[in-house]
């Protein structure tokens, strides 16, 4: 366990961390028996391609040399991408849950020779600061504990052990009958945000899974408050900023309860299942807004997120150049020297202000002006988008996961079916049109 093994593994979210000084091994059995061979404690941080704050914390400790010598002295480190080996993510992640502990990414797990989990947390900075522990006194902590206190560490193992082996044996449930769903989507139309729609408050996710629940339920029940949580959460993130109004796509979660600023990173799974909920709507509603969104969000599965296999890859980064981002933001100079005198129109539509909306920065959004405007003056905000859109190809691109896991692309594959499909039954063949021709170029 002398160096880093990464460099000779496929998975891009292990490929990103092949040069740091940390020495990364990829989990397999015969890391587990050089653990022991060593008696030393594993260190597993798990975590994902398109992972911002994975990122912040790789820039931060593990290409840290000095951070980096302290883990490799003290642990036998091990690298996991969660989207590659779901199965250990999820006993970890439980694992952390039974501790009491928020899960995420990165996960960050100490655990025993035998890869028992003992302590563990998510994401740490590299010194003391917002209520966090720094990295290097976690380590130098765990450490002294497996050493000098091992049966602290035994009795943490066998909690562990056994809650984690009650979780594994699930337990056979019978039927959910109606008359215990409509009390289930009259219990979370509670949680919904009445004011910027969504449920909860920041961080908002797009809970697609919800949502569905509760346009069913309206469709069941005819009550308009169901349907309307619907709509107003589908209107919000069809017009915030977690949307990419130039290339289309929406991003994973908005970190604000407005749905103004996203963590950047672009999910497959997370646009399937937004392309599906909006189709399921569109029938209803009819609303062009959400035609719309399906035509662009497809034309970017299309266009971006084919490899060169026919599969879809799994998802796009939130970095460009290590700044958060970047490739999405723009300044209002930069729109001003792409627009000319189209520009002013643009910046009222679009909240583009000289002071931004972002850490100085302005995210494309249409939240102050989510209406349609008359047909001619969104003609001429559809042909600013495409100029921006062109100035905008040659900055330098968030890195790309190239993975194809089968089900994402079956939930992708899927939701393009049905989407085409039933706009194809709603309206004269001749008329059907699936996505601009801009939007279908190959990658």
């Amino acid at each position: 366990m002398d160096r880093n093994r990464l460099g000779e593994e496929t998975s891009p979210y292990l490929l990103q961390h092949r040069d740091n000084p940390v020495h990364w091994q990829p989990w397999s059995e015969a890391v587990l028996a050089a653990a022991k061979a060593a008696d030393k404690p594993i260190l597993l941080s798990v975590g994902y391609a398109a992972c911002h704050w994975c990122h912040v914390m790789a820039r931060e400790s593990f290409e840290d040399p000095e951070i980096a010598a302290t883990m490799n002295r003290l642990f036998v480190n091990v690298k996991v991408d969660r989207e590659e080996r779901p199965d250990l993510d999820q006993i970890y992640q439980h694992a952390l849950a039974l501790m009491g502990e928020q899960g995420g990414w990165p996960l960050t797990m100490f655990l025993t020779p035998d890869g028992e989990p003992f302590w563990g947390g998510t994401y740490f900075p590299p010194d003391q600061r917002w209520g966090r522990p720094g990295f290097p006194q976690v380590l130098e902590a765990i450490s002294e504990a497996y050493a000098g206190k091992r049966e602290d560490v035994a009795k943490n193992v066998g909690v562990l052990r056994e809650a984690l082996q009650r979780l594994a044996q699930p337990q056979a449930g019978g039927a959910i009958l109606r008359q215990q769903i409509d009390p289930i989507a009259e219990r979370l139309l509670r949680e919904t945000d009445q004011i910027h729609g969504g449920i909860g408050t920041a961080p908002k996710f797009p809970q697609c899974g919800i949502f569905e629940l509760l346009w069913r339920a309206w469709k069941r029940t005819g009550q308009p408050a169901y349907r309307d949580a619907v709509t107003k959460a589908l209107d919000a993130m069809c017009q915030g900023g977690i949307y990419d109004h130039l290339g289309g796509g929406f991003a994973r979660y908005s970190t604000d309860a407005r749905w103004l600023a996203p963590h950047f990173e672009k999910m497959l799974y997370d646009n399937a299942e937004l392309v599906d909920l909006l189709t399921l709507v569109w029938q209803e509603t009819k609303n062009p807004l959400y035609r719309q969104r399906i035509e662009e969000t497809l034309g970017w599965v299309t266009r971006e997120m084919r490899t060169p296999g026919g599969g879809f890859a799994s998802s796009l980064d939130a970095d460009s150049e290590h700044e958060e981002g970047k490739f999405y933001v723009w300044s209002e100079a930069e729109i001003d020297a792409v627009l000319g005198d189209r520009a002013a129109l643009f910046k009222r539509f679009y909240d583009v202000t000289p002071e931004g909306n972002w850490e100085g920065r302005t995210i494309l959004n249409r939240m102050n002006s989510p209406a349609p405007a008359d047909a001619e003056t969104e003609r001429v905000l559809a042909l600013c988008r495409d100029l921006l859109f062109q100035a905008r190809s040659p900055r330098v691109r968030p890195g790309w996961d190239d993975k194809v896991l089968a089900d994402w692309n079956g939930l992708m594959i899927s939701a393009m079916a049905r989407s085409v499909r039933m706009m194809a039954v709603m309206m004269e063949p001749r008329k059907a049109r699936w996505v601009p021709a801009r939007l279908i170029q190959p990658r």
